[in-house]
């Protein structure tokens, strides 16, 4: 069974430094009114940031594989909290836009459906919490 470790350090006031079991750092703090200095990224933020890169990943390489041509490609992920501590997102949309000229919606849906429904890990677990929707949007230019 596989399994990852990150080591997350305290730097000063409330930001920290994370990495990634490649050994990549990413600054963590908190907005201003919340104590912090704002010069990282946000701990539930990261977690929606997660969601779209898993799920990117994903599509990009099975695009690849099914030699599927798209000028550009952005996902617009977004959290609804709850209202009581602790805040946690409850619910999750999706929004994944393509651009290019003559684009293979089939192919597109394709790539994007198996990552939702059977590669995206991230994806897998955001359900255990929360409802999550996902829209594909087409871009031809």
């Amino acid at each position: 069974m596989a399994s990852h470790t990150v080591t997350t350090v305290w730097k000063e006031n409330m930001q920290f430094e994370t990495d990634n079991p490649s050994g990549h750092k990413v600054l963590i703090d908190t907005s201003e009114e919340n104590g912090g200095n704002n010069s990282g990224l946000g701990p539930k933020a990261m977690m929606l940031s997660a969601l779209a890169g898993c799920s990117g990943l994903d599509v990009v390489s099975l695009l690849k594989k099914m030699r599927t041509e798209i000028i550009d490609f952005k996902m617009e992920v977004t959290g609804e909290l709850t209202e009581e501590h602790p805040k946690y997102y409850n619910k999750v949309s999706i929004d994944y836009h393509f651009y290019g000229t003559d684009l293979d919606e089939d192919k597109i849906n394709k790539a994007v459906n198996l990552s939702i429904e059977k590669y995206c890990g991230v994806m897998e677990m955001f359900r255990k919490f929360a409802d999550v929707t996902t829209n594909i949007h087409f871009h031809n230019k």
